[in-house]
This record gives structure tokens, sequence and C-alpha cells, in this order.
């Protein structure tokens, strides 16, 4: 977790989503690797997301992953904005 001021920016760095993750509190944005079988699916990282609640979601690291299917699971959470970057 950095700390900029009163923001909470988490970076999960290569993990699944561990009961530990889950604890984390007042996550103003989160980076979540999502590329199996090292990382995510991205079911985990929808789940990882409900759990932390960030503002701002960064998938990444998601290789063979489509990060639309991220997209599709958490299209009715108005809270959390998942960005997606353009790799290309």
């Amino acid at each position: 977790i950095i700390t900029f001021g009163d923001k909470r920016v988490y970076v999960a760095g290569d993990t699944e989503n561990v009961p530990e993750m889950k604890k984390l509190k007042n996550i103003h944005c989160a980076f979540l690797p999502m590329n199996l079988p090292y990382t995510m699916s991205p079911e985990m990282v929808a789940d990882a997301a409900l759990s932390l609640r960030p503002g701002i979601l960064y998938p990444y690291h998601y290789g063979q992953s489509d990060p639309n299917e991220l997209l599709e699971l958490l299209k009715d959470e108005q809270d959390i904005d998942v960005r997606i970057r353009d790799l290309k």
C-alpha cells in the first residue's frame, strides 16, 4: 500500500485474491494482476475488487485474460471505476 496524503494505492503484485487482501480497507486505487495460472482470473479480480471497494481499479498483467470479462462482472458496480489500459 502506497499512501499519498489521504489516498491509499494498493499494488497487489503477482498474487491471487488471498484472505489477507480482502481485509484491506480504505483503498482508493487498486492495481490487481489478472493472468492465470500465476495471478488471478477475471472472476477472482472481481471478487477482490468487491472486497476492497476501490474507487479506481486497474487490472494489469492480463496477457491472455480478456479484460472485457472483468468489465462485464463489475458492470453494475457504480462505485468502482474499472480502467483498462490499451497495451498496444
